[in-house]
């Protein structure tokens, strides 16, 4: 069987398409339900029966190799490779030759996926025995990934991010393989892509031009998501949060009312007059109340203190953040340690009631969510009364002076009066600014 399988997992990116979020950790360690993406991903190897793990890592290793160590505490064993640069999947899977000592999984740390997908992968290969198994997952825009070619089972092409007229198939990379050996081979005649960088998906297409036997199984998207920009993270936690179970640890006051799948953490604390409406996560030491509203879907860290008459919808608050009384966070990402004044609210809707966009990367990007909030990177702090319109990002270590409308996007470090906020006023609708 399979258990004798060891698992190479990709950990090394940054994700530049998260900032503010990634500024100050990698993106697999971003918290939904209370633990890291990449804790819910190893977990899934874990429950389906592969045990040793090699991470490649890069950016900002400490904080992984200090929350994972050698993995006993998670019922795994850990290795750790160093990817000096960030030159591509196939060169980072290339460290793993010496510690892969026959066939072997091979994941992209940042999906979330089930045990049941990775079951399907190995049971597929052990099967089948090619020299690689691929995964697939039907996408509604697969112009964005690697969309797979196949005859029946086998893989003939892989085309990168074709143009949408292009588009031959809505099936794409999944991102979730098992490799023989022959892998290293490929990767070692593999060049670089356009973007300069040495792509894993390059060297399955030299196994499929050796006339290598290349397979692919496909897999339900409701088990698979790529977590890659900020409004992903809030349908991982919603995944996530749908199979919690109740458990109150903390100390539910008289008066307090909690409504279905709820966890609530040791030394949490909730009010007299809070509402809360599973499924909900709150982390150790956590204070909610009293005459609160938490709603559906909403993650909160360790050492929140949420106030009075403060209503939370659909949102991630991680660690440490302080929100003041009479405000309102409607999905939206909190980074940790930040801290709301009085009345702050996050809009999540816009008024024409189109989809809204976000700056990432440079570029304004339809989110495609009809209700979206703000995405808040570490330690901001804002003044009472402030308002932060639909979609914006502020970054770590910002302070938004009072009754400030925050229309744009605030880079780190920043302090925001009003006096500047008017200066540089956008009008609500002029998209190409905000």
């Amino acid at each position: 069987m399979w258990e004798a399988l060891k698992a190479v997992v990709l950990a090394a990116g940054e994700g530049r398409r998260l900032r503010p979020l990634t500024e100050t950790r990698p993106k697999h360690m971003i918290q939904i339900g209370g633990r890291p993406l990449l804790e819910h991903h190893l977990n899934s190897l874990r429950d389906a029966g592969i045990n040793e793990i090699l991470l490649v890592v890069n950016y900002m290793t400490d904080q992984i190799r200090e929350y994972f160590g050698d993995g006993s505490r998670f019922g795994l064993k850990i290795e750790y490779a160093y990817q000096k640069e960030i030159r591509g999947t196939a060169d980072a899977f290339a460290l793993a030759e010496d510690y892969a000592d026959g066939d072997f999984l091979a994941t992209y740390g940042d999906l979330l996926i089930s045990s049941n997908i990775v079951r399907s992968a190995l049971d597929f290969h052990l099967r089948n025995k090619p020299a690689a198994t691929l995964t697939t997952v039907e996408v509604k825009h697969p112009e964005r990934y690697a969309v797979i070619k196949l005859v029946e089972r086998r893989v003939v092409n892989i085309i990168e991010k074709p143009s949408p007229e292009s588009v031959e198939s809505n099936q794409i990379n999944a991102g979730v393989y098992v490799f023989s050996p022959e892998i290293f081979e490929a990767i070692k005649q593999t060049g670089k892509s356009p973007r300069g960088e040495q792509e894993i998906t390059d060297s399955i297409r030299i196994l499929i031009d050796r006339g290598e036997k290349v397979l692919a199984t496909k897999v339900s998207s409701k088990e698979w998501l790529d977590v890659g920009r900020p409004w992903d993270f809030l349908d991982a936690n919603m995944r996530v949060l749908k199979n919690l179970k109740r458990k109150i640890l903390g100390e539910a006051e008289v008066g307090a009312h909690i409504d279905g799948s709820v966890f609530v953490d040791e030394n949490a604390r909730i009010r007299s007059g809070a509402y809360i409406e599973g499924p909900v996560y709150i982390g150790r030491g956590s204070d909610i109340g009293p005459n609160c509203y938490i709603r559906p879907y909403t993650s909160i860290g360790r050492n929140v203190r949420v106030g009075n008459a403060v209503e939370v919808k659909n949102s991630i608050l991680m660690d440490s953040v302080h929100i003041g009384h009479l405000s309102y966070v409607g999905d939206s990402i909190i980074g940790e340690g930040c801290n709301l004044g009085a009345g702050t609210i996050t809009a999540n809707l816009r008024f024409d009631g189109k989809s809204v966009k976000m700056r990432v990367k440079g570029e304004t990007v339809d989110t495609e969510r009809r209700k979206m909030g703000v995405i808040m990177g570490d330690y901001v702090k804002t003044g009472i009364g402030v308002l932060l319109m639909p979609g914006v990002k502020v970054g770590h270590n910002s302070w938004i002076w009072p009754n400030v409308v925050v229309h744009k996007d605030v880079p780190s470090n920043m302090i925001v009066t009003l006096q500047q906020q008017i200066r540089h006023a956008v009008f609500p609708g002029n998209d190409e600014e905000r």
